[in-house]
Order: structure tokens, then sequence, then C-alpha cells
């Protein structure tokens, strides 16, 4: 395996690790995971990363680099529903005041880098190049 594939394997190790770690802390009560926040969604992004790591073993580029710019575009669409959601969800409140109060209670956390270094990562397998064996005509065919 050359450098860019085992970048980008680790590159899909540390997204499905990143699922994991907390991303959101409302009210400093609990932390929230990506499959607190969205469970289908978390479940996809794992998919496409385990899709992505058996791509990436059997040396199959094209699903592993399809893998890689699904992760890429899961985790800017995750953080853009989890940004959304934080500063639309209480709205309903009538004192614009409270609402951005309560906003600002619920903190993003670490989890995001995580995630988005891992996701980073899976697309070094966009460096590598399938090697072809050159055939010579100096074998013996029997």
């Amino acid at each position: 395996m050359r450098i860019p594939s085992l970048l980008s394997l680790v590159g899909f190790i540390v997204v499905i690790a990143a699922t994991y770690c907390p991303m959101l802390r409302p009210f400093g009560l609990f932390s929230m995971n990506v499959y607190d926040m969205n469970k289908p969604f978390g479940m996809v992004i794992l998919l496409v990363a385990v899709i992505g790591m058996i791509g990436v073993v059997f040396n199959q580029l094209k699903i592993a680099r399809l893998a890689a710019w699904t992760t890429v575009t899961l985790s800017a669409l995750l953080y853009v529903g989890a940004y959304l959601k934080v500063h639309t969800s209480f709205s309903f409140l009538p004192m614009s005041s409270v609402a951005a109060y309560l906003t600002s209670k619920i903190k993003f956390k670490w989890g995001w880098y995580v995630l988005f270094t891992g996701a980073v990562l899976c697309l070094s397998i966009l460096f590598s190049r399938k090697s072809v064996v050159p055939k010579t005509g100096n074998e013996v065919v029997s």
C-alpha cells in the first residue's frame, strides 16, 4: 500500500472514531455525538467510511475516492445542519434576547475538528494511482 492509501485508511478510521466524539454540549448538561444528534445520518457516515476502508484495502481506488468525497460532503452537511438547528431552535420565543441567550448556551465541541480532520485525510486517496505492472516480451509462456 502506498502512503496516500495508508493516510486515507487512517482518515476513514478517524471518521469512524469521530462519530463517537462529543459534537454539541447543550446547556452544559450532557454531550451529544453524531448518533445523538441524528442517528440515521450517523449510520450513513459510518457506512460510507466502512465502504471507503474496504475500497482502500482492496485497492479499488474509484470506490475509495467516491467514499472520500461523500465523507467530506456528509461532514459538511452535518455541520451545516447542526449550525442551523442550534441557531433556529429557540426562534419560537417572542423575545429575541432570551432566544439569543439560550442559543449561546449550546456549545460546539472538539469532535468537529476530529471529524473534519478525518474527512480531509480521506481525500489523500486522490493522490494515489493504481500501479500497472509493465509486461515485457522476455517472459516464457507455457
